[in-house]
């Protein structure tokens, strides 16, 4: 169907021909496919920026800034006079008058929709844990990581206890697929780093890595053997591998696990997500992990002029399984979306039939280790890493972000070190007092040692 010009629309204080919600992956791709071509075109973000998602797990553990995998939506789509981009939040459709509610009050009208919000991480009804356990999904659950962590080895120096040192270099991460398994092997990582060069108060025993799954086994949706591979990587990276436990609290300082209440300085979640409410939006009944049903065109049954794309869309591949929530689907999909209407907007068909041309599934272990599946056979090792990197350097949004990353990546492995080990002024900067002997009395063993370490081995990688 021809657009519907948005000046149609009843009482919108703006709007456009194409509206985009979301500047993720598939919002993006679907806005530069529709650059140049006319058409008005306005992208909705609660953000300005774009982030690879995929990346943040380095910027949690010092490896990379926030800048290297994130840039403004205004200069990625700034070349196309045709594209505008809208700071808001969308709350809701009214699909009758075709218009957007937003936040703020304002209402944004449309010709054609596409919807492309995303997904944000399940806390399965205890949305009480976030602070205690945030997730990967944006750039300040990142930095609230990063900054958690490097606190906690700054802290534990300057405790004479060793069980207190202990509780305090845990970090407990919960959910065993991909952001989780990278997770554990980058904090492991970036621990024997610290302790190995920096940090002489603090022993490779001090450091405790705890990867939670509640399924039998990590990487679920991988090939068994690879998800074998990965749990022996990771218990040679000093890695704790908790299966079939499920986390029963989250607090401050500790992780209920099996009736086990675990100490931890830090707790990062990343045991699923749940999509944008799309389908509470357009007054459609959710699929699975509350995904918005599409048909093979990626349109919404029963609203003409809809279409949802990414992480939020439930749709299907050829073989009829539900497309998993992976950027590179998300991308095509864009891709595919946006072509389309181009094509559509100067009189061809409507949008046909969306086909996924799977790339591989990959995820990264630790250094030089990785897992790779194409389906039909499967990579490890260091093949597989160097193949991981060359895949996430590629999806960047640009030449020079796959340059900046790709050179911090070669300096990083050529000398280990981590860049961004900055703790923002903001955190709590108190730091347990030294123990003073003429005041408690003879320091106990672990003070004696914390005042005067033996010869010891440099635990590293």
């Amino acid at each position: 169907m021809p657009p519907v010009p948005a000046a149609n629309a009843p009482g919108p204080d703006l709007g456009a021909d194409i509206v985009i919600v979301g500047g993720g992956f598939a919002g993006l791709a679907c806005a530069l496919e529709l650059g140049g071509s006319g058409i008005d075109v306005l992208l909705i973000d609660a953000r300005n920026h774009n982030l690879f998602q995929p990346l943040l797990y380095q910027v949690a553990t010092a490896a990379l800034s926030p800048a290297d995998i994130a840039e403004p939506i205004r200069r990625t789509l700034g070349r196309h006079r045709n594209l505008r981009v809208l700071l808001g939040r969308v709350t809701g459709v009214d699909v009758p008058a075709r218009a957007l509610r937003l936040a703020d009050g304002r209402r944004v009208g449309f010709g054609q929709l596409v919807l492309a919000a995303g997904s944000d991480y399940n806390y399965f009804g205890h949305d009480d844990w976030r602070p205690h356990a945030p997730g990967l999904k944006t750039v300040h659950g990142a930095r609230l990581i990063r900054q958690r962590l490097l606190l906690g080895f700054e802290k534990a120096e300057h405790l004479p206890d060793p069980d207190a040192r202990r509780d305090l270099l845990t970090t407990v991460i919960v959910g065993g697929g991909p952001t989780g398994v990278e997770m554990a092997g980058a904090v492991s990582e970036l621990g024997r780093f610290l302790i190995g060069r920096d940090f002489r108060g603090l022993f490779p025993d001090d450091l405790r890595v705890l990867l939670v799954e509640a399924g039998p086994r990590i990487l679920a949706g991988f090939p068994e053997r690879l998800a074998r591979y990965a749990e022996d990587t990771l218990h040679e990276e000093s890695v704790e591998i908790w299966t079939d436990s499920t986390v029963e609290a989250v607090g401050e300082g500790f992780v209920s696990i099996g009736g086990r209440q675990v100490p931890a300085g830090c707790v990062i979640w990343a045991a699923g997500v749940k999509a944008a409410p799309l389908a509470q939006w357009l007054g459609v009944e959710p699929g699975e992990a509350g995904r918005l049903p599409v048909g093979p065109d990626l349109a919404v049954p029963g609203h003409p002029g809809i279409w949802a794309i990414g992480d939020a869309a439930l749709a299907t591949g050829e073989d009829g399984k539900p497309l998993p929530a992976l950027a590179q689907v998300a991308r095509q999909q864009g891709r595919h979306l946006g072509r389309a209407l181009r094509r559509q907007a100067r009189g061809g068909p409507p949008p046909g039939p969306f086909r996924f041309r799977n790339r591989g599934n990959t995820a990264v272990i630790g250094r030089g280790a990785a897992v790779f599946d194409f389906g039909r056979w499967q990579m490890t090792g260091r093949i597989a890493w160097y193949l991981w990197a060359l895949v996430h350097v590629w999806l960047l949004v640009n030449f020079e972000k796959r340059l900046l990353v790709s050179l911090q990546w070669a300096m990083r492995y050529a000398t280990r070190q981590r860049s961004a080990r900055l703790i923002d002024e903001t955190a709590d900067p108190a730091m347990p007092a030294t123990t003073d002997p003429e005041e408690t009395g003879p320091p106990q063993a672990g003070a004696a040692r914390a005042q005067t370490p033996p010869r010891r081995r440099i635990w590293m990688a």
